[in-house]
């Protein structure tokens, strides 16, 4: 590589020339800055911080560009995590058996359907299909295939929820990646520049999880089929253990953006739902939220958001812990 502006040579990393000082990627950030203004102009904050954040990894460490934009940056945050809930929270509702069940599902499933455009994007990626075939097919030898297909898609949905909360913020990463045995993951290729977007981000998934553990239970309410019942109640096991307040754990990104007097809200949240289902897992997050609240550094204002979607979340995943056991997935 070579600087286009005094011919120097460059290295492959370099993001300033070392013989005339130019920014390596000036052309590529100039067209970053023209498309964050045409959004800051069209009033659409989240294309704005998408420009940005493009721009940010462009520009050398203790550059006065890097400050300016990442000011920038932050403060676009912050206004999009103060938002409604509308990117990264699909609708969901709960419901007894019946109609009410069918209604629990039809919530569930039209706040997951307002998302099918994005989930359908995660399928438009070789490494996902690839992965969760894998994963698919590793659940199936173990519990059989209706019971694979249930949880390979419960999962997958979790991590779409993350990857809806990232595109809000502007922040790049990768489509969702199964691990069979672990679950799935979705590498960020940028860090989160707060803890309130780090909450939002984490967060998401249980969500979503939420919605699509919804549908199943819903389902299984309205038909008694075994199934259903297998599906919805692991579904929301697996989201309610993603609530642990430990990193890297979606529940401990959550904790990062809660005061001391939030953390206890939480551990009595978390109690009042052991309290009702009985499940052995809320003691363990229990325990974990006790230690957290205790801890020597935490924030001083904590963000009330986080502490109502976390307490919603614990409820509502408990609630449907209390969906009977099958004799056999």
């Amino acid at each position: 590589m070579h600087c286009t502006a005094c011919g120097g040579e460059l290295g492959p990393a370099a993001l300033v020339c070392p013989s005339c000082q130019r920014l390596v990627h000036q052309v590529a950030l100039e067209a970053h800055a023209a498309a964050a203004e045409r959004a800051r102009a069209a009033g659409d904050k989240t294309a704005e911080l998408t420009a940005w954040r493009a721009a940010l990894s462009l520009l050398p460490l203790g550059s006065r560009q890097l400050d300016v934009i990442g000011e920038r940056v932050g403060q676009l945050s912050t206004e999009v995590a103060s938002g409604a809930l509308d990117d990264d929270q699909p609708s969901t509702g709960a419901g007894k058996r019946g109609k009410l069940g069918a209604g629990a599902a039809g919530v569930g499933l039209l706040g997951l359907l307002g998302k099918g455009k994005l989930l359908l994007l995660g399928l438009s990626k070789a490494s996902t299909v690839l992965t969760m075939v894998l994963a698919f097919g590793a659940y199936w030898a173990l519990f059989g295939w209706k019971f694979a297909a249930g949880l390979v898609v419960s999962i997958y949905i979790h991590e779409m929820g993350h990857v809806a909360a990232l595109r809000r913020f502007g922040i790049p990463a990768s489509a969702p990646m199964f691990i069979p045995g672990f679950g799935a993951l979705v590498r960020l290729k940028q860090n989160p520049r707060t803890a309130v977007e780090d909450a939002r981000v984490g967060l998401a998934g249980p969500w979503w999880g939420l919605g699509a553990a919804l549908v199943a239970g819903g389902v299984y309410w309205a038909t008694s089929a075994p199934i259903w019942a297998a599906i919805a109640r692991t579904g929301a096991w697996i989201n309610l253990f993603n609530l642990l307040p430990i990193a890297p754990l979606d529940g401990g990104r959550g904790f990062h953006a809660l005061s001391r007097q939030q953390r206890w809200l939480a551990a009595v949240a978390i109690g009042v739902a052991w309290w009702f289902t009985g499940d052995g897992l809320l003691i363990l997050l229990g325990i974990v939220a006790v230690g957290q609240a205790l801890a020597g550094r935490v924030p001083e204002r904590g963000d009330r958001r986080t502490i109502v979607d976390y307490v919603l979340l614990t409820l509502a995943l408990g609630a449907l812990t209390l969906i009977p056991s099958p004799a056999a997935p």
